[in-house]
């Protein structure tokens, strides 16, 4: 066993919602003390860098209730029970932007906070992109459709406007490549 690993020795989960669970763990440390740790269970997710033929990058500009403001964001959505994340990365590039694609790559997959909680990011490449229709987001979500270059990305990441890990990885690695 791991000489880090910490027992559970209770968990109640306090919160049961449409995204995210939450639970309450008593546990034991290596050093034999205990502590509580406060969790966050999510299904997991995926988030697409999808590439125009003029090679801009699609985007969604939404208002996030948790920052206060909206930001600028690559496509990107939980995974439904039982749902591959290619078929969630497919699913979501098109509700969101009104694109398809013709290729799909994975790059990574990554834990957005681990030290809270479980969620993991599948992260792809999309080319081949065509425009198949209107977004048909989900009823409560509401977005603004961007092409941008990788210059906008790099000021808006700057300006705060791209502020969240997943879109700042995905220029990261863009810009690697």
């Amino acid at each position: 066993m791991d000489h880090l690993y910490e027992k559970t020795l209770h968990s109640e989960t306090i919160y049961e919602g449409r995204i995210i669970n939450v639970r309450v763990e008593d546990v034991e440390l290596p050093n034999g003390k205990q502590s509580k740790r406060e969790l966050i269970d999510h299904p997991g997710a995926v988030a697409v860098i999808a590439i125009t033929s003029d090679n801009k990058v699609l985007a969604v500009r939404q208002y996030r209730k948790a920052l206060g403001k909206a930001i600028v964001e690559i496509p990107a959505g939980k995974l439904e029970p039982g749902e591959k994340p290619e078929v969630t990365a497919v699913r979501e590039l098109e509700e969101e932007t009104g694109y398809t694609c013709e290729s799909l790559d994975k790059i990574i997959s990554f834990y957005t906070s681990p030290g809270f909680a479980n969620e993991l990011v599948h992260l792809y490449v999309a080319k081949g992109l065509e425009k198949k229709g209107e977004q048909a987001a989900d009823e409560d979500e509401f977005l603004d459709v961007l092409h941008l270059s990788l210059d906008e990305m790099e000021e808006m990441l700057e300006t705060e406007e791209i502020h969240d890990a997943k879109t700042a990885y995905a220029l990261m690695y863009l810009k690697m490549k």
